[in-house]
């Protein structure tokens, strides 16, 4: 039986429920009845890179099953300690790409404000878990020289908010960010990339709503979701606010080894999403950041199960095989068959 304290989190403020994150391994392993075997190397993991879920999240794992493909998204483990051949802690170069504090600058025509480090989720596989956000989002002179550099460079159509997750702000702080941008003439859209609309869906309250609303530009809201599972009602229901709100939406995941690397995990997957109202968009290969080998696919196989996907589903929900490169001027959209070439995004 699934614990009280995790049916009750929803009777909290999204706030509440941030603070109240499970951070511990052991609380997590009691939760669900799994193996205090499981305790040592997840502590030991946690160390060098901590565990942190909302309780909403947990609520979805199975009890007792440590092979649980959301569990896997989030529990600490050995593996993560092992040195692997081509894994670092920059994988994407973001450090070639960082003019100044809190922008990173790699697509032509776009550019990514770091608003802050904060995540409702620390997903074990993210390729930021090292990246240095003391040094990009500071309290004193917040944005101040990131939107200075957006505002003198006229190429700049389109602004991403990124993190951490820009939903870790308060409303009132996502207002403050937006209202700056907005008298830039030549910021034509804005993106928003978040996992909490999917990990914490109380997160897309009626504040939230009213600032999509209100926004000058077009937006896109890109959510992240991996597994079909992690789509329960609450979820279903706070995407649909975002699009009533106004802005499109779309989701990308990430192909991971134990969590979704079958055509029948990724056509449940594209097929929940849709019917959320969110549509399948990228499947990005892994990136290469270090303690996250164990979830490696191979890119064979990652191109096997989008051609099995492909022929199983029509052609919008199947999202786009890419796979980002350091220095690349776009993701690398892998083609099906291993004779085509690759393009750019």
């Amino acid at each position: 039986m699934i614990p009280a304290r995790l049916t009750d989190c929803h009777r909290d403020t999204w706030q509440q429920q941030m603070v109240d994150a499970v951070t511990d391994p052991a609380e997590l392993l009691d939760m669900l009845g799994l193996d205090p075997a499981l305790l040592t190397p997840a502590l030991a993991a946690a160390a060098r890179f901590r565990l942190r879920v909302p309780r909403s999240f947990v609520r979805r794992m199975r009890r007792g099953d440590p092979h649980d493909p959301l569990l896997r998204q989030v529990l600490p483990v050995g593996e993560e300690l092992r040195d692997a051949d081509g894994y670092s802690a920059d994988p994407l170069g973001e450090a070639a790409a960082n003019p100044v504090p809190g922008l990173l600058r790699k697509y032509h025509g776009r550019a990514l404000l770091v608003t802050t480090g904060a995540c409702a989720v620390q997903c074990r596989y993210c390729f930021r878990r090292e990246f240095p956000y003391d040094a990009q989002v500071s309290d004193g002179g917040r944005w101040h020289e990131a939107l200075a550099a957006i505002a003198a460079d006229r190429s700049i159509e389109e602004v991403i908010l990124s993190g951490g997750d820009p939903l870790s702000l308060s409303n009132a702080r996502l207002g403050a960010l937006t209202d700056s941008l907005a008298p830039i003439p030549h910021v034509r859209r804005l993106r928003v990339h978040t996992r909490t609309p999917v990990v914490l869906p109380a997160r897309v309250d009626e504040g939230f709503g009213h600032w999509l609303a209100r926004l000058p530009w077009p937006v896109v809201v890109v959510v992240h979701a991996n597994h079909a599972r992690e789509i329960d009602d609450e979820v279903t229901d706070s995407l649909a606010r975002v699009r009533a709100a106004g802005a499109h939406l779309l989701n990308q995941s990430v192909l991971l080894a134990g969590v979704n690397d079958s055509v029948d995990a990724l056509a449940s997957l594209s097929g929940a999403l849709f019917d959320a109202g969110a549509l399948p968009y990228y499947l990005h290969l892994l990136d290469r950041v270090r303690g996250a080998s164990h979830f490696d696919v191979p890119e064979a196989r990652a191109r096997e199960l989008v051609r099995g996907l492909a022929a199983r589903l029509p052609g919008y929900l199947v999202p786009r095989l890419v796979r980002e490169e350091a220095g690349a001027p776009g993701k690398t959209l892998l083609p099906l068959s291993t004779g085509s070439q690759t393009c750019k995004l």
